[in-house]
């Protein structure tokens, strides 16, 4: 299964909020994408990074970078072509990364789920 899919899927088990996904392709040399989402709480936020870390594991794939998970304020989990935000809220409306990729296209991860 494509990373996307096993990151939305697990955040979705797992209450994230607020889930947007920033294509950067073209835009940035340090990924392909952004999937971004938040926590209610630091340590809902370090269940979903811990979540994430673990599927995607179990499907192969390792990460290259993993910062923030015993914090629980601003969990970065960098996948190569995904690098994947889970803020604990205050965190994300203070950095608000899609600010600062405004102009770059948001993906309809909903659609992304439906498809093979």
């Amino acid at each position: 299964m494509e990373k996307r899919k096993i990151c939305l899927k697990t955040a979705i088990e797992k209450k994230a909020m607020d889930i947007v996904l920033i294509d950067l392709r073209g835009l940035s040399t340090i990924t392909d994408y952004f999937l971004i989402m938040s926590g209610n709480s630091d340590r809902h936020t370090e269940a979903i990074g811990e979540a994430i870390l673990e599927k995607m594991e179990k499907a192969g794939y390792k990460p290259i970078g993993v910062e923030g998970l015993t914090e629980g304020r601003w969990v970065l989990l960098d996948f190569g072509d995904l690098v994947v935000h889970v803020f604990y809220e205050p965190i994300r409306e203070y950095y608000d990364l899609e600010g600062l990729w405004a102009d770059a296209p948001r993906v309809e991860w909903k659609d992304l789920l439906e498809t093979n």
